[in-house]
């Protein structure tokens, strides 16, 4: 399994980044703005977790949306290693 994370940058606005929360991770407006918040104060936040291939395909998704619509904001996956 996979985490999908956003990175924060200093120029997508934040509503952006709710609309791609609630848009490819089927975020609650409310779960968007929490982690949209991490994003900014914390410089991540955990979007969710998921299957390599679907991990890949989100964050694929979530870096062509972006630079499509000319913010910088950027997702990356890590491992997720189960506690």
């Amino acid at each position: 399994m996979y985490k999908v994370i956003l990175l924060n940058d200093d120029f997508t606005p934040m509503d952006f980044v709710v609309d791609v929360l609630c848009r490819f991770f089927q975020k609650t407006d409310d779960d968007a703005t929490t982690i949209m918040l991490n994003v900014h104060k914390k410089g991540k936040g955990l979007c969710g977790i998921y299957p390599l291939g679907l991990a890949e395909s989100k964050v694929m998704q979530v870096n062509n949306f972006s630079n499509n619509n000319g913010h910088p904001l950027k997702s990356i996956m890590e491992k997720h290693h189960a506690e």
